[in-house]
């Protein structure tokens, strides 16, 4: 697979999602993909897309969370009178490949059904758009009246087999965007890596290692810079541990800005004078950055 379209996962429940998206890729229907926010819906839809016949056709998201109905059907119809047919909005954009809806529960009835009925004047067609809608488990809304297949993708904490290779995939697609020399996690890490419950699923732990190259700069990522509790830990004061955090921003910046004060005070979005007094509170030197 192309990087951008891989589904990292070591789990019976990901490899489960895996076979059934690579399955429903080679045929027309539409696809509801259910799972809490962040467990990577949205990544499996994309894959489904490039695995299909319509990779080449265009690809277009939507997302409907906060829309009003009017603008709902405007959005995906291209107007909001008609009852039937789908042939402007996103639907027209995106004619011979697929519509990726984001948050379908936060369609409006009427919007709901409309979508029902171009779902199934466009079945079994290969030149009208697919769609393939995301749906968040923790919402009652009734979607009985799409039909399609449906994905259902367990949260990160009901998979724990995928963490560690998901946080090496996120790891390497982080030290190359940066250009920075990681060479893995610390044994603490890796085992509280595990143990986090990961309420945000696996966007949080995307997150979490972005920022954590941003702290450490080279080396192995910690338990602390990812910001994991550690088990006997003593849990230090807030004044602390802000100036710990601090410490470790102000390191990792100087070193990606190879200690070029004002490069780094504008990736920090702060003033020179005020980043400097930041520098001069955490005692670190901008010298030994500078090659």
């Amino acid at each position: 697979r192309r990087r951008n379209d891989r589904i990292i996962s070591a789990s019976a429940l990901m490899q489960a999602v895996v076979d059934q998206a690579s399955a429903i890729a080679r045929s027309n229907e539409a696809v509801l993909l259910l799972g809490p926010s962040g467990s990577g819906r949205k990544h499996v839809a994309r894959a489904i897309h490039q695995w299909s016949a319509r990779a080449a056709g265009p690809l277009v998201e939507l997302s409907v969370f906060g829309m009003a109905e009017a603008i709902q059907l405007r959005e995906l119809f291209g107007d909001g009178t008609s009852t039937s047919g789908a042939t402007g909005g996103a639907f027209g954009r995106a004619e011979g490949g697929s519509l990726a809806i984001e948050g379908a529960e936060f369609l409006s009835p009427a919007s709901l059904a409309r979508l029902g009925t171009a779902i199934r004047e466009a079945a079994g067609s290969a030149t009208r758009a697919r769609v393939l809608a995301t749906v968040s488990t923790t919402t009652a809304a009734d979607l009985s009246v799409l039909p399609g297949q449906r994905i259902q993708i367990a949260p990160l904490a009901d998979r724990t087999e995928d963490i560690l290779p998901l946080a090496a995939h996120f790891l390497a697609e982080f030290a190359v965007a940066d250009s920075v020399e990681i060479v893995g996690f610390s044994v603490d890490a890796r085992r509280w890596l595990i143990e986090e419950p990961w309420t945000g699923n696996v966007r949080e732990l995307r997150e979490r290692i972005r920022q954590a190259i941003r702290l450490a700069g080279r080396g192995a990522i910690s338990a602390e810079a990812l910001m994991l509790s550690t088990e006997g830990d003593e849990v230090p004061s807030f004044k602390d541990a802000k100036r710990a955090f601090e410490t470790r921003y102000v390191e990792g910046l100087l070193r990606r800005c190879s200690g070029n004060i004002s490069r780094a005070a504008r990736m920090a979005k702060k003033d020179r004078k005020d980043f400097y007094d930041v520098i001069r509170r955490t005692g670190v030197d901008p010298g030994q950055f500078r090659g």
